[in-house]
């Protein structure tokens, strides 16, 4: 794939430069479908069926993600991972970005997340990969912290790919980190669209 191409996306989902910016109190995330682009304004219906018109600023980036696998996780690959507390002790996955090589650093460490109730996001390098009742993966981040997540069998893997505007078609699922106004209103610079069959999971 292109890694010019990765440069110039989403800095995200993501898990993504996206879950750096969410830590500011004005910035919310928006999941759901098309409602249809005119000119820069986005129309997105979101999960809950409330309608937002999001304001694209002037060199805003588009991408789309692609199928992966937990066999595609290596070590020194860098992720990024929506995870939850498992009952057991540890954390289990939610979903799993894999990031291009030019993207390893982006939106590095452990925060609050919003994918479930008490979900957190973290993205970073992977230390260690075991196969011991599933795949399991230990991130490093912010000097040496380590936190150990179990990659169930049934959690969505992706990684990114290419996409441009005209794949923002009523109906497509996207994912966009927006920042809220003061008046309200919503704008973006960057968002992420379910164009190969995959539906963002962040």
């Amino acid at each position: 794939m292109n890694l010019k191409i990765f440069a110039i996306v989403l800095g995200t989902i993501p898990g993504l430069a996206a879950a750096a910016e969410a830590q500011a109190a004005d910035t919310m995330r928006v999941r759901g479908t098309v409602v249809g682009l005119a000119g820069s304004t986005l129309t997105v219906k979101d999960q809950a069926g409330k309608t937002d018109a999001i304001a694209l600023t002037q060199g805003w980036k588009i991408s789309g993600v692609a199928k992966a696998s937990a066999a595609d996780i290596k070590q020194g690959d860098f992720l990024g991972i929506a995870s939850v507390s498992k009952a057991d002790g540890g954390s289990g996955a939610l979903e799993v970005v894999i990031f291009p090589a030019t993207l390893k650093g982006t939106g590095e460490g452990d925060r609050p997340w919003d994918l479930q109730p008490n979900s957190r996001m973290t993205n970073g390098t992977v230390a260690d990969v075991t196969d011991i009742d599933g795949r399991t993966v230990t991130l490093t981040y912010d000097n040496g912290q380590k936190k150990q997540i179990a990659i169930p069998q049934s959690t969505p893997i992706v990684t990114f790919a290419t996409a441009t505007p005209a794949d923002l078609t009523p109906g497509a699922s996207v994912f966009v980190t927006a920042e809220r106004g003061s008046d309200g209103t919503l704008t973006s610079r960057r968002v992420v669209v379910g164009n190969h069959g995959v539906v963002p999971p962040m």
